[in-house]
C-alpha cells in the first residue's frame, strides 16, 4: 500500500517547542543545534532538583541512553517518572540496547512508563523484542536490515505494541521502521554516509520530540522526522566532498530543506 501521510505542515515548525534533553557528551552540542536549527528550543537539562519547576515550563522530553553512568541513570529515571505523571510527549532511544544488563534494565524502566515513542536501530530494537541480534556496542549490523529480518522485526514490535498501545515504535537503518498499535510503515529514504558519522539517531531523536512538542501526531512525527534528516543526507550527497563536508551539509540542510516541498520526495509504503 502506498505511504499516506500529509507531511507538508511540519517542517518549518509553527511553535518553538522547548525539547528537554537528557542525552549524552558525544552528541549534545550536534542535538542542541539540530532544534534550534529547525526552529525549536533546547534545553539540556538532566539535574533532577530542577524537574519539578522545569517540566511545567517544556514541550517535550528526550532520553538517550548513550554514555549511561549512575548518575545519568538517576536522572533517566526520574524524568521518565515525571514525563508520566505530567503526561509529557517522551522519546525514548534505547541506544546501546543489549550491551548489558544494567543498560537492558534502565531501558526496560523506562519504555514500563509508557513514552510517546520508542526508538533505535534495527539491531537494538531486535534485541528489545528478543529476537536474534548481530549488533555490536551502538552499532546497527546489516545481517539484520535485509528483508526477511525486517518484516520479522516489524512483526515482533507490532505484538510489543499491543503492551505498549500508546507507544510508537521506530527502528532506524537502511529502511525504516515504523510501528504502533494499528499502523506498520516501511520507509527507504537516506544514503550510507548517515551511518558514518556520530549521532545521526540521537538527532532523529531530537527532531522526533521537536515535532511532538509542536503538536504533532506522534506516528506522523517520528514518519516526518526520519524521512526529514534522511532527505538532508541525500541533499547533502549532491554537494560535498568527504565525510567531514558530508557532516556539514547534513546539519545545513536541517535549516535550508524546509524551504523546499521536502514532503514530495518521502519513499515508502504501508503494510
Amino acid at each position: 500500500m502506498a505511504l499516506n501521510h500529509d507531511l507538508s505542515n511540519q517542517f518549518p515548525l509553527k511553535q518553538s517547542p522547548l525539547v528537554q534533553c537528557i542525552t549524552n557528551e558525544i552528541t549534545c552540542e550536534s542535538m542542541a543545534n539540530a532544534l534550534l536549527y529547525v526552529g525549536a528550543k533546547p534545553i539540556m537539562a538532566d539535574d533532577p532538583r530542577e524537574f519539578k519547576q522545569l517540566f511545567t515550563q517544556t514541550d517535550a522530553l528526550l532520553l538517550n541512553l548513550g554514555h549511561l553512568s549512575e548518575k545519568r541513570q538517576i536522572s533517566l529515571l526520574e524524568a521518565s517518572r515525571y514525563a508520566n505523571e505530567t503526561k509529557k510527549p517522551t522519546v525514548v532511544d534505547l541506544v546501546g540496547y543489549g550491551v548489558s544488563d544494567i543498560r537492558n534494565q534502565v531501558s526496560l524502566a523506562l519504555v514500563e512508563n509508557h513514552p510517546t515513542i520508542v526508538k533505535g536501530n534495527t539491531s537494538e530494537l531486535r534485541n528489545f523484542c528478543e529476537l536474534t541480534s548481530h549488533g555490536r556496542g551502538v552499532d546497527g549490523n546489516e545481517l539484520d536490515q535485509g528483508e526477511e529480518s525486517m518484516n520479522e522485526l516489524a512483526d515482533a514490535l507490532k505484538g510489543m505494541s499491543q503492551y505498549y498501545p500508546y507507544t510508537t515504535f521506530l527502528a532506524t537503518g537502511p529502511k525504516d521502521i515504523v510501528v504502533s498499535h494499528d499502523r506498520t510503515v516501511m520507509l527507504s529514504n537516506g544514503v550510507e554516509e548517515l551511518d558514518r558519522f556520530t549521532g545521526t539517531g540521537d538527532i532523529v531523536g531530537a527532531l522526533i520530540a521537536a515535532l511532538l512538542g509542536d503538536g504533532q501526531d506522534p506516528f506522523d512525527a517520528a514518519v516526518g522526522a526520519v524521512n526529514y534528516f534522511n532527505l538532508c543526507g541525500e541533499k547533502a550527497k549532491t554537494k560535498s566532498k568527504g565525510l567531514a563536508d558530508f557532516r556539514f551539509q547534513t546539519l545545513n540542510h536541517l535549516s535550508l530543506l524546509m524551504e523546499e516541498d521536502w514532503h514530495e520526495f518521502v519513499k515508502g509504503w504501508e503494510t
